[in-house]
């Protein structure tokens, strides 16, 4: 799933459990993103997950991606990202 946004400065990347339905079994999930900061990552995150039908999502981690990874499905992820995407990949 890719979802365009128009501002980006820099890939970020965060882990989350997310959770298609509530008190479902648990998704972990890793969202690769470009924005300004930690709380519009964070935003930009959970409305794409709210917009992809997940109702609940807990923060694990967040953080800034100094270069692409070698393995996919996260470099490709990470490109989209510098392209303006948002990449959500379920584990």
């Amino acid at each position: 799933m890719t979802t365009k946004i128009s501002d980006h400065n820099k890939g970020d990347g965060a882990a989350l459990t997310v959770f298609e339905q509530k008190d479902s079994e648990p998704i972990d999930v890793h969202i690769l993103l470009a924005a300004p900061d930690d709380d519009t990552a964070v935003r930009t995150a959970l409305n794409a997950l709210a917009e992809e039908g997940y109702e609940e999502a807990e923060l694990d981690q967040i953080g800034v991606m100094d270069g692409m990874p070698d393995e996919e499905p996260h470099a490709s992820a990470f490109q989209g990202a510098q392209e303006g995407e948002i990449a959500i990949i379920q584990l």
